[in-house]
């Protein structure tokens, strides 16, 4: 499996099939979905605070570093996907228009190179 092939309804419906095989749906309310993704995120944050980027990059030279990192980013994706559903939200479709609303947000010719909010765009 992998990005070139799986598509976001194929790793939904497996995620699904995951929580439905446990009996976790009674659980899976959109504010517990949330935190439980905030939780989660807080987790991958973890594996960079108080580190220089060189020392990061030189982490995820290293197998089983690299591994915490992707299982982290699983975590978190799979989160996304439960909370989608919970939602009944197309993720694709909310992607798609977030693009393109930050397209407006930020013109290639004002936000290029710039690390900037929208609202500090000149």
């Amino acid at each position: 499996m992998s990005d070139e092939t799986e598509t976001i309804a194929a790793l939904k419906a497996r995620a699904l099939r995951f929580r439905d095989e446990r009996g976790w749906r009674p659980f899976h309310k959109p504010k517990d979905l949330a935190l439980a993704l905030a939780a989660e995120v807080g987790e991958l944050c973890e594996l960079v605070l108080w580190k220089e980027h060189a020392e990061i990059e030189a982490e995820l030279r290293d197998e089983s570093s690299r591994a915490r990192f992707a299982d982290e980013i699983a975590d978190v994706q799979n989160l996304v996907l439960l909370l989608a559903d919970a939602l009944e939200l197309d993720l694709s479709d909310a992607v798609a228009r977030k693009l393109e609303a930050n397209a407006h947000k930020y013109p290639i010719a004002k936000s290029r190179g710039q690390a900037r909010k929208y609202t500090e765009l000149e």
